[in-house]
């Protein structure tokens, strides 16, 4: 519904798992690595993959699905709530392996899987069972999947298991009549939330690839974000979408805090009412009693009560008037705390030396205030794309003729390529190249400048000849989206360096993968993209958060370079040593 209104074709919170918004964060590029290194394990076993409800484990298991070799048979089982006898027939269903109508026979189901195996083993194929939604396999049911990794030749096991499941699941494994299973774990990995700051990223990776222009959650919200779905990705989707179909019909560009506070009541029920538990119950019934009991001990000794109280000095009077029980209301009653707030040992730092005298105290230095992005007033507007593009120009420290009227003519001549792209922040930071952006004025006018480095929040941005010191927020609010950018080509570059290609591109890409996997670069004048090279870009990949589908395209190789000691690119944030 809101599509037309932000200028978009598609939802960008879509639950469906396109995997153009696949965002792997460093939990996800580790689970995909224990997976994948538990799959090519000779050894055999299981491989254990845990996470909460919606934190993406089946997302980065069909991730997997797309790296694993063509040789390989695969049976996924979506409903683990069967029999031992139901499981075996569905792996032959998902094997495609014939059996009787009516077999109720475990042995026969074993018989047919072992034959299977052993004849794809023969023919070099790898076979793997992937059951999801673990954590509901029955006890028996789970020693049954035990048996079948028993499966094996004098070499290796037929059958890699992947189970998929929730925290249960770890629980389950263990209890004692379990433990043999849990012994042939060969790899496990616990998937948690995103932190707030991958939160961030990820709102913004989505949006970027969905086309949507500006800054529309603005860093309040995505903290808000990140607590109200506590990191969970598939909360994380539908909280931005209700805040984004709520912005629509409120008629507003950017979502605020009273949008997303409405959108969270809608959809994570953050207000509903909460019934009293058995304990609120028992605290709230000892509660009363005690009053009751005091209450009576008063009226029968009123004597020791005088007594009592014209026993209490000045000094006890004026501590008790500062010291008050804390209510809980959750749980039982807690010791009273002070009232007037002391700092504990706890909470005081260590001081090396004494504070210095106020008049000692170094002056504060005072940080370099932040400009606007207004066009300036004494140049011509329809000047900005020149200016900007010598601005991108001079990042390489290349010259850039106004005169010519292509501009990537201009940087191919220098063995460098345009990159046109529409996308967000993120997708501006993954590229970390400087960049010539479109901006758009209150009067709907556009103008271009080049960012050139961003740091703490805000940006470089080069306008007319002017540099600015201008907030990421108000960068957003003016930006379009749109963004053109130069990267370093690899020697007679043409398209992507893909398995089977040779020649002088490859062995580019050979020289500087064996410098960032620390080995020595092939002797080969002519290497093939294939075998060792191929797997290496892949984990590089990996590594960079793309997908890992082992052809070097323009992002893997604007990522090589940014990596690469001696390619000299310049950078948007940080320098290669820091990075």
């Amino acid at each position: 519904m809101y599509n037309e209104h932000f200028g978009i074709e598609e939802k960008p919170f879509s639950m469906a798992p396109d995997p153009r918004y696949l965002y792997m964060s460093a939990g996800h590029r580790e689970a995909f690595a224990h997976l994948l290194y538990g799959i090519k394990e000779e050894g055999g076993g299981f491989v254990l993959l845990s996470g909460e409800v919606g934190t993406g484990k089946t997302t980065v298991c069909r991730c997997l699905l797309e790296q694993l070799p063509e040789q390989t048979n695969v049976a996924m089982i979506f409903n683990p709530k069967v029999t031992s006898l139901e499981l075996l027939a569905s792996i032959c269903d998902e094997f495609r392996i014939d059996y009787p109508s009516g077999n109720n026979s475990i042995k026969d189901f074993i018989d047919l899987i072992d034959g299977f195996l052993l004849r794809a083993h023969r023919k070099g194929w790898r076979n793997v069972l992937i059951i999801d939604e673990a954590q509901n396999l029955a006890p028996d049911v789970l020693e049954q999947i035990r048996l079948l990794t028993n499966l094996e030749t004098k070499q290796r096991k037929l059958l890699q298991i992947i189970l998929l499941g929730q925290p249960e699941l770890l629980d389950l494994l263990s209890k004692p009549e379990l433990r043999q299973l849990a012994q042939r774990v060969t790899a496990k990995y616990h998937l948690q939330p995103l932190t707030p700051k991958e939160v961030a990223l990820y709102v913004r990776h989505r949006l970027g690839v969905a086309g949507l222009r500006g800054e529309v959650f603005p860093p309040p919200c995505l903290e808000k974000i990140s607590r109200l779905s506590k990191g969970i990705p598939r909360l994380i989707n539908v909280l931005c979408d209700r805040a984004l179909l709520g912005a629509y019909v409120q008629g507003k560009d950017v979502v605020d805090s009273l949008i997303l506070k409405k959108a969270a009541k809608e959809v994570l029920w953050t207000d509903r009412p909460q019934q009293p538990s058995r304990q609120t119950f028992l605290l709230v019934g000892g509660g009363v009693a005690v009053a009751a009991a005091m209450i009576l001990i008063f009226l029968l000794f009123p004597v020791s009560r005088t007594q009592s109280t014209s026993a209490v000095s000045p000094a006890a009077v004026d501590k008790a008037a500062v010291m008050q029980p804390v209510v809980n209301n959750a749980g039982p009653a807690v010791e009273p705390v002070p009232l007037v707030s002391e700092p504990s040992v706890e909470s005081v730092p260590h001081v090396a030396e004494p504070a210095p005298a106020p008049d000692t105290v170094a002056p504060l230095v005072e940080p370099v205030p932040l400009s606007s992005l207004d066009w300036p007033a004494d140049r011509p507007m329809t000047a900005s794309w020149d200016a900007a593009q010598q601005a991108l120009f001079a990042q390489w420290q290349l010259s850039y003729d106004p005169a010519a009227d292509n501009a990537c003519g201009q940087a191919e001549d220098a063995g460098l390529r345009c990159l046109q792209q529409r996308g967000g922040l993120d997708s501006l930071l993954g590229f970390n190249r400087p960049a010539v952006l479109r901006f758009v004025d209150d009067d709907n006018r556009e103008y271009y400048g080049t960012v050139t480095g961003i740091e703490d929040q805000a940006a470089t941005i080069e306008l007319g000849g002017e540099m600015r010191w201008v907030a990421l927020q108000e960068m957003a609010l003016r930006w379009s989206g749109e963004f053109t950018l130069l990267w370093k080509m690899p020697p007679a570059y043409i398209d992507s360096i893909r398995p089977g290609h040779s020649g002088p591109q490859v062995r580019w890409l050979d020289t500087q993968l064996a410098a960032l996997f620390n080995r020595p670069a092939s002797d080969d004048e002519t290497p093939r993209f294939t075998g060792q090279l191929v797997e290496e870009v892949r984990k590089f990949q990996l590594a960079e958060g793309l997908v890992p589908d082992g052809i070097a395209g323009v992002q893997t190789i604007i990522r090589i370079n940014t990596r690469a000691v001696d390619s000299h690119v310049p950078l948007l944030i940080g320098a290669k040593g820091d990075e």
